[in-house]
């Protein structure tokens, strides 16, 4: 059983496992409190900041929720920059990503971002060192949002969002690694908005923000110029290979959009090789975009992307931009 898996139940081997999680849970609420009370200081870089984060482990849909705000933001005549941690990057320094970057240097999401985004994106293990980085580089920027960094408290955040996986929810409700949480269920009740990616089938979040990932085109990898949609791919059964927090939800997208698919599940961040895209006949291979850029190095013209975009409540625009003009008139 995959800790994801695991998480989800109370069951023998989570309970094993409560009294790791309390020691995580204490050093988290003291860790938070010393930031809280000044006892640690926070970084603030100057500009609105805008946190994406989650309170579990594990993918939740920040990043294509990170793309939908940036594009807000220009769109509403604002200048954002991305900055993220760089899950798997060889260096921690603050550092710009270019739009060919190689995932082994920045980590996998950030090389996405850097291609759809329309705005710098910048890594680095220091959160507020890398804001103020991106700053000094682009002066014009006027708002930071931080994909992943609801725990890095050295960040001082003007918006908090925690996006929470529909189908999993907080899984077990128990602190790592009996369970997913990073900070108690408690900690929603400060963040500015809840967002709920796909269906909420606890239905233990009224009041959160729906959100939804909606695509039916896939992009070549070997020839990116092609784009084909979903009925390219009926009467064929194709393999379906994703290294995600939550494999399930893209096989999920796969067969509404009427995919006969069999089904590759990896761990999340998984460094893909030649090899692992090997399975023996030559049915096309689809993937998430979030795979696609560690694979475009060998890939063929038979591996094929998913392109998506989130689909957000209009309220969650509403509610970043009334902040951001509070802000700018006490700025």
């Amino acid at each position: 059983m995959s800790a994801p898996e695991l998480w989800q139940h109370r069951n023998l081997k989570s309970l094993l496992l409560l009294p790791l999680a309390a020691l995580f849970a204490a050093a988290a609420a003291v860790r938070r409190l010393a930031w809280k009370s000044g006892l640690l200081r926070s970084r603030h870089p100057g500009v609105p900041v805008i946190i994406v984060g989650n309170i579990t482990a594990g993918g939740t849909g920040k990043t294509p929720l990170v793309l939908w705000l940036a594009r807000l933001l220009q769109d509403s005549g604002m200048r954002p920059a991305i900055i993220s941690r760089g899950y798997g990057a060889a260096r921690s320094d603050p550092r710009p990503v270019t739009a060919d970057g190689k995932p082994t240097d920045y980590g996998d999401e950030p090389c996405l971002m850097a291609q759809r985004a329309g705005c710098p994106v910048w890594v680095g293990a220091d959160r507020a060192a890398t804001a103020e980085a991106v700053r000094r580089a682009h002066p014009a920027i006027n708002v930071i949002l931080s994909d992943d960094g609801l725990q890095h408290y050295r960040l001082a955040r003007d918006f908090e969002i925690a996006v929470i996986d529909g189908a999993r929810g907080i899984g077990n409700g128990w602190p790592l690694p009996a369970g997913p949480l990073r900070e108690p269920s408690s900690r929603l009740a400060g963040v500015d908005a809840v967002v709920i990616n796909g269906s909420d089938t606890s239905g233990a979040f009224p009041q959160a923000l729906p959100m939804r990932l909606h695509g039916d085109r896939f992009r070549n990898l070997a020839l990116p110029q092609q784009v084909v949609t979903a009925a390219h791919f009926r009467g064929v059964t194709v393999h379906a290979a994703a290294g995600i927090g939550n494999p399930q939800r893209f096989f999920g997208h796969l067969r509404e959009l009427g995919l006969d698919c069999t089904e590759h599940a990896f761990p999340d961040h998984h460094p893909y090789r030649a090899a692992d895209l090997v399975f023996g006949d030559d049915a096309p291979v689809v993937m998430t975009e979030k795979d696609a850029v560690k694979c475009a190095a060998f890939a063929t013209d038979n591996h094929w992307a998913l392109i998506v975009d989130a689909e957000v409540d209009a309220r969650l625009g509403e509610l970043v931009t009334a902040r951001l003009s509070q802000a700018a008139r006490h700025g």
